[in-house]
């Protein structure tokens, strides 16, 4: 199977970075500069799981894809989908299976618009990765989980021959039955990490030890009110997962948009927080919520940013 990884950034470059050691026929789709990086420095993962050196991994520029491929892993960032969606073109046959591991469910809408609903799969990882200044690939702790699943929950060929090419390639891959329902359950979570972490720019534990418990607790049912008035009621598990990870003391965790924030980039805030928010019921949630603080505060961030970058 011939997999077009979109992206050879920190979720692209690992998940790619494993697939190639496994000996998988991977491709990157990239930037010229982040192509000319990988030519000089290879691809690195540094990984408490094991590290990964990849001297030369093959990569193709945005613009110049002249072929199909059997699967693309679709790892961009949020504001760069409109430019990638129409890179894309090109590698999308009748065949091709597009798996998006996108926060959030705008970005299904927007391909489906471009490619139709049928290539599309659910996708999502749970992973804590990053880059380093030298554009190698940093992964924290010690999870690297891949799920991805036919959005309607159906079992379908071409998914478990999917599955079949990233099983035992070195990480965490799964094949779910309710990839939809997963897919809100990490949303909902992601945008009370985002919300909580970037709002107090800190980590978990600093704002614990600054009373700010209850306040996490507030946005996390914030959220999860929001799935269920979109048919996605948040399960039990999930719920309690997402309220001990937000609320243990002393937790180093946070969320890697405010690792953005600290860098100066621009960030997913519309797509993970701004999306959710507008999909709330407002008779039960008003400008008074924690997350349309949260919000509020990113949206101020990417003005200010705009602002001094236009200057």
């Amino acid at each position: 199977m011939r997999i077009l990884i979109v992206g050879a950034g920190s979720i692209g470059g690992y998940f790619g970075g494993r697939l190639l050691a496994a000996g998988r026929n991977v491709t990157f789709l990239v930037r010229p500069s982040r192509a000319a990086a990988l030519a000089q420095r290879g691809l690195i993962i540094k990984s408490p799981l094991g590290d990964v050196t990849h001297p030369q991994p093959p990569c193709v520029f945005i613009g110049q894809l002249r072929e199909t491929f059997d699967a693309i892993l679709l790892s961009c960032k949020a504001y760069d989908l409109p430019e990638v969606i129409e890179a894309l073109a090109p590698a999308v046959s009748a065949q091709t299976m597009i798996v998006p591991l996108l926060n959030g469910m705008r970005h299904l809408d927007a391909l489906a618009a471009r490619f139709g609903k049928t290539p599309l799969l659910g996708g999502l990882c749970n992973i804590s990765v990053d880059r380093d200044p030298q554009g190698d690939v940093i992964h924290y702790g010690n999870f690297d989980k891949l799920t991805f699943g036919e959005l309607d929950g159906s079992k379908t060929a071409r998914a478990e021959s999917l599955m079949a090419v990233l099983a035992d390639a070195g990480f965490d891959a799964r094949l779910s039955a309710n990839i939809r329902q997963e897919m809100w359950e990490k949303w909902t979570f992601i945008a009370a990490a985002a919300g909580m972490t970037c709002l107090m720019r800190s980590a978990v534990g600093d704002y614990v030890a600054a009373g700010g418990t209850g306040l996490a607790l507030r946005l996390i049912d914030e959220c999860n009110a929001i799935a269920a008035h979109n048919g996605h009621p948040v399960r039990e598990i999930a719920i309690e997962r997402a309220q001990a990870m937000l609320t243990t003391p002393e937790s180093p965790f946070m969320a890697s948009m405010l690792r953005d924030i600290e860098r100066g980039a621009p960030t997913e805030a519309e797509h993970v927080l701004g999306d959710l928010w507008q999909r709330r019921d407002p008779a039960t949630l008003d400008e008074r919520a924690v997350l349309y603080l949260a919000c509020t505060h990113l949206r101020s961030y990417e003005a200010q940013r705009e602002r001094l970058r236009t200057v």
